[in-house]
């Protein structure tokens, strides 16, 4: 399949979206195919329904075309490294190139309860927090990086959290979450004399369909969370930004990108800020 949208500031860029079923992922998917970029998406859930909470791949790539934009589903378990090779190579069978990989790929346990003490939690908690989010993050980032390099340009956004430094929900949670930070440190700094820069997104509280849903998180009572979609604007203004270095190897916060970049929330205001990455 070929690029056929003749609009937006990604024009002719090829995306991939790890976890695009719903929430973030589902948000910045959508940014990047209205900016003109052909959007691969990969999740697990095949129809609505078929998880817990609402949202699905082919929900996703079909809001998206409904809009004119272009997506394409490609079902994934980013716990299998060989489906995830393999949707690398399709892409580069289908479109020769690949610009932008997003991370967002996350297994939260849907029974996790934040105020439970670790040692009172499954031990599988780790693992799925872990392996779905840090390590599958690095995988993506590794089959991603043998593609950027040799072209020398190329964008890896990692979506992190203000749990990197602070409490939140689980153990594992802010482990996976400051790890996530760290390999965004190191790889950049290998990355960078190839041309490709690797940034670690903190979102704020964000408007998806499990605080939507949620008795104690009802979006009244989180002051200033933003829309799926505020992420999605971050990473377009990253993904159009000829001096992106300057970001590279570093947590930045969607509201700082929006501040720096002049973009808003799909409603035009500017949402809430989480403590500032950089630690001032």
């Amino acid at each position: 399949m070929s690029p056929s949208k003749k609009r937006g500031r990604l024009v002719g860029k090829v995306a991939l979206v790890t976890g695009a079923s719903r929430g973030v992922g589902k948000g910045i998917a959508q940014e990047l195919a209205s900016e003109g970029a052909v959007v691969y998406g990969t999740g697990r859930t095949s129809k609505e329904g078929e998880a817990p909470l609402p949202g699905s791949l082919p929900g996703t790539i079909a809001e998206i075309e409904a809009a004119g934009d272009i997506a394409i589903a490609a079902s994934c378990d980013h716990r299998d490294d060989d489906a995830v090779e393999q949707v690398f190579e399709r892409i580069e069978r289908e479109q020769g190139r690949l610009d932008i990989l997003v991370n967002n790929a996350f297994l939260l346990p849907e029974d996790i309860e934040p105020r439970q003490p670790f040692w009172e939690s499954p031990i599988s908690y780790w693992d799925d927090m872990i392996d779905v989010g840090t390590r599958s993050a690095f995988v993506a980032s590794r089959f991603a990086a043998q593609r950027m390099v040799p072209r020398g340009a190329g964008l890896i956004v990692n979506i992190s959290s203000f749990g990197a430094r602070y409490f939140h929900l689980h153990i594992a949670y802010g482990v996976g979450k400051q790890g996530l930070d760290r390999v965004t440190k190191d790889a950049g700094r290998q990355l960078a004399p190839h041309g490709v820069a690797m940034v670690s997104l903190w979102p704020y509280y964000v408007k998806t369909e499990r605080l939507l849903l949620a008795p104690i998180g009802r979006v009244d009572d989180v002051e200033g969370a933003e829309s799926p979609r505020f992420g999605g604007r971050a990473v377009v203004a990253l993904a159009t930004d000829d001096q992106v270095m300057r970001y590279n190897a570093m947590a930045v916060s969607s509201h700082q990108l929006a501040v720096d970049y002049g973009f808003t929330d799909i409603d035009g205001s500017m949402p809430g800020a989480p403590p500032d990455p950089s630690g001032g």
